[in-house]
């Protein structure tokens, strides 16, 4: 079992910035990409952003990319999300999960999830 706890999340203005984490713990001996999902009321949970173990490949959403940056330790724990030129249309549960041996952007293919962290974005 891995567990998976994110923080960072929070209120901030449009425009703004925010900087969310993620440590994993538990049998994480093994190479895992590490990334992050979000879920606005209302909507199903969409891909944001993810990172290869080593650090080399990071994969992003259209709406997300050059806005956002994902990146990693050289201690490959924990993994963080640098959100900036935060707008309304952010805000959402993000979620950190963890793909074991491989990378994917589905939802359906990874294996560990966090409990998610609230980020809200005003206008």
């Amino acid at each position: 079992q891995v567990q998976l706890v994110e923080s960072g999340g929070g209120l901030v203005q449009a425009g703004g910035s925010l900087r969310l984490s993620c440590a994993a713990s538990g049998r994480t001996f093994s190479s895992y990409a590490m990334g992050w999902f979000r879920q606005a009321p209302g909507k199903e949970r969409e891909f944001v952003a993810v990172i290869s173990w080593s650090g080399g490949t990071t994969i992003y959403a259209d709406s997300v990319r050059g806005r956002f940056t994902i990146s990693r330790d050289n201690a490959k724990n924990p993994v963080y999300l640098q959100m900036n030129s935060l707008k309304p249309e952010d805000t959402a549960v993000y979620y950190c999960a963890v793909k074991m041996g491989g990378i994917t952007t589905n939802i359906s293919g990874m294996d560990y999830w966090g409990k998610g962290t609230l980020v809200t974005v005003s206008s």
